[in-house]
């Protein structure tokens, strides 16, 4: 059943962790929320899951148990499987929304995956999984979806889990690397075209303008990456902090203007406390009174230069 009266959010890597609270958090803000991912349970399983809901981190948290967690709550959700590595099934999920739902203003692109280690220790079969899911699955979900985000009465908003630039980022995971932060640039050069075009400009059918956002956590976040870890030492989850702050950054970045997160490679924590004026993160650690170790550097490089403005000649290689 269409449910167009609702603003329609499309969260790819939706079935565990991070992404499930994200979808969780979008459908109590009042979006109608696809929760997409490659991992699903049978239907008929789901009477006899138990317990229900699932660990949030666990194999069993699917996208069809998330939809359901969320029907549950009297929300609004729908379960669309994907496969990042294929382009058809990129294709098909966006062809799927649209004829059910004939809109969709939100793309959230979390889905990810991760080798950490050098050049050397990993194989080639896996730096090219890493650059299939990344890069490659979040460009292809863009390019399926920008026409239908282009049109969306909101304006279309983007948002894309990836790191602001430095040097540091590189270092011991050089082919998860390569992968993250040529997403970062994809996020800064889309955000050049919407420039370009316009597009951020809010109008009477734009509310609040198109725009193109990273963002990545400034701590580390309790989430399916993380169960390695504390499951060999617990005292490592007085390092990590709840989901919940990953999710209510989006929404802040949703609720900001274009030109305000147009570009943007944001981090979690720094936006909530710029925009929303928070100063207590403790509500966020995973265990209560604990002080979290920050991840991020406190002063990221300007990757803008003095000629920043000066575009030159323009070439588009469509048109040639």
């Amino acid at each position: 059943m269409s449910t167009s009266t609702k603003p329609i959010a499309l969260v790819v890597g939706a079935s565990r962790g991070i992404g499930r609270q994200v979808a969780i958090d979008l459908a109590k803000a009042g979006y109608h929320v696809i929760v997409s991912a490659k991992s699903t349970t049978p239907l008929s399983s789901l009477t006899t899951l138990s317990p229900f809901p699932p660990e949030p981190n666990s194999p069993q948290s699917t996208i069809t148990t998330v939809a359901l967690e969320i029907t549950q709550l009297g929300l609004s959700a729908t379960a669309i499987p994907v496969d990042t590595t294929s382009q058809t099934s990129i294709e098909n999920l966006i062809h799927d929304i649209i004829t059910s739902h004939k809109r969709l203003d939100v793309l959230i692109y979390n889905t990810g995956a991760i080798h950490w280690g050098p050049l050397s220790t990993t194989p080639l079969k896996k730096f090219l999984l890493l650059q299939s899911v990344n890069p490659t699955g979040l460009y292809i979900t863009l390019h399926h979806s920008l026409p239908h985000l282009k049109s969306s009465p909101l304006g279309g908003r983007i948002i894309v889990v990836s790191p602001p630039i430095y040097s540091r980022f590189f270092r011991g995971k050089t082919a998860y690397a390569i992968g993250k932060v040529g997403m970062s640039v994809l996020v800064k050069g889309l955000a050049m075209d919407f420039d370009r075009e316009a597009l951020p400009l809010p109008d009477k059918n734009r509310q609040k303008g198109m725009a193109i956002t990273g963002i990545w956590p400034a701590v580390a976040i309790e989430s399916a990456a993380t169960e390695q870890f504390t499951r060999r030492d617990q005292e490592y989850k007085r390092d990590l902090r709840k989901p919940t702050i990953f999710s209510d950054a989006i929404l802040a970045i949703l609720d900001a203007p274009a030109e305000r997160v147009n570009g943007e490679l944001l981090l979690d924590e720094d936006f909530l406390r710029e925009e929303r004026g928070v100063t207590d993160f403790g509500k966020y650690s995973l265990i209560p009174g604990a002080n979290p170790k920050r991840i991020m550097p406190e002063v990221l490089p300007d990757l803008r230069v003095k000629e920043q403005d000066d575009e030159g000649m323009r070439v588009d290689s469509s048109k040639l």
